[in-house]
């Protein structure tokens, strides 16, 4: 998991290219307001050959269903079929603010967002889709709009598209309509706090859960930058009473420390924030410490329900840890 692209000459190819030699099964880029997914992703394709590539997540609200379908097929082809399509809403803040779209019933949009996609990539026909959230053709443009069919020939008609989702409902709608779902904080040591909504998951459906990896004999520092990313994500992200990333962490018991992550946060004391993150949440939520701690519990996430773990470093040597650990 390399994340948002950083500006700077820094390009991480020669850790990708590692991670391909280590058979790495693939590589995710991701997008909020700054860098989008899709420009690094396929400056890293061009120069690798076997490891898949992942968007993790693109977001619905920055581009018309149709933009995604041309997108992912073009990427796909170019890429000889390595693409992985993951997808998701986003939150109120970057939707209304940035895009300047509505947030309301996101699931909605979704799921006709998904719809469409996928109708588009299938190339059976012109395209006629009449949804509460997208038509085509556009019924209250000029009238002149008409059913068209993408132009060039699919790699595979069916790419995998893999949700972001948060909350017991919104998994339930990845495991219906997705390949896989894309989730940001699940513990392996906390697998009641979603399994409801992954009952009945079809078989082959994919579990691919980012985790922060940190290779460090410094247990302490180690955790520092785990604790930094928590408390901006629970103190900043989102509204505060309507905060979808905390939801799960308060699923597995953290309640109390959320309340007072936010209450330091909105007061702008941030360090106070990072060091208010429990130890314990922390090391649940990522691997970190020397290399006989992460390879002993890699196991944890061996045994959880999580299909991919998609390891959040920019080391090559906790690469190469986590290779030997998985083997």
């Amino acid at each position: 998991m390399l994340g948002y692209w950083t500006y700077g000459p820094e390009d991480p190819i020669e850790l990708v290219l590692e991670a391909e030699r280590l058979g790495f099964d693939s590589v995710w880029t991701s997008e909020a307001y700054g860098s989008d997914a899709i420009s690094p992703l396929c400056w890293l394709g061009a120069r690798t050959s076997r490891i898949r590539l992942g968007t993790a997540i693109l977001q619905i609200s920055a581009r018309t269903p149709a933009c995604v379908a041309m997108t992912a097929a073009t990427v796909d082809h170019l890429s000889n079929g390595r693409l992985i399509l993951g997808i998701g809403v986003s939150g109120p803040q970057i939707v209304e603010g940035w895009y300047g779209q509505p947030f309301p019933k996101p699931m909605g949009r979704t799921r006709e967002f998904v719809a469409l996609v996928r109708q588009i990539m299938e190339r059976e026909s012109p395209v006629e889709f009449s949804g509460e959230h997208y038509q085509l053709p556009c019924n209250d443009g000029a009238g002149a709009g008409r059913p068209l069919r993408l132009t060039i020939p699919t790699q595979r008609p069916h790419i995998p598209i893999y949700l972001g989702a948060e909350g017991p409902r919104n998994v339930s709608l990845a495991k219906e309509i997705g390949d896989g779902w894309l989730p940001l904080f699940v513990s392996p040591y906390h697998p009641e706090s979603f399994a409801d909504a992954l009952q009945d998951a079809r078989p082959g459906f994919e579990i691919a859960c980012p985790v922060t990896v940190v290779l460090n004999d410094d247990l302490r520092q180690a955790m520092t930058s785990v604790k930094w990313s928590l408390g901006f994500y629970i103190g900043a992200m989102g509204v505060r009473r309507r905060n979808f990333h905390i939801d799960m962490i308060c699923s597995m018991g953290y309640e109390g420390a959320v309340e007072k992550i936010q209450k330091l946060f909105a007061e702008g004391r941030r360090e106070e924030a990072a060091s208010a993150v429990p130890d314990e949440l922390a090391d649940e939520l990522a691997l970190v410490g020397s290399a006989d701690r992460i390879r002993d519990r890699v196991q944890a996430w061996k045994d959880s329900p999580v299909t991919s773990l998609l390891a959040g470093t920019r080391d090559p040597k906790a690469l190469r840890v986590l290779a030997e650990a998985v083997g």
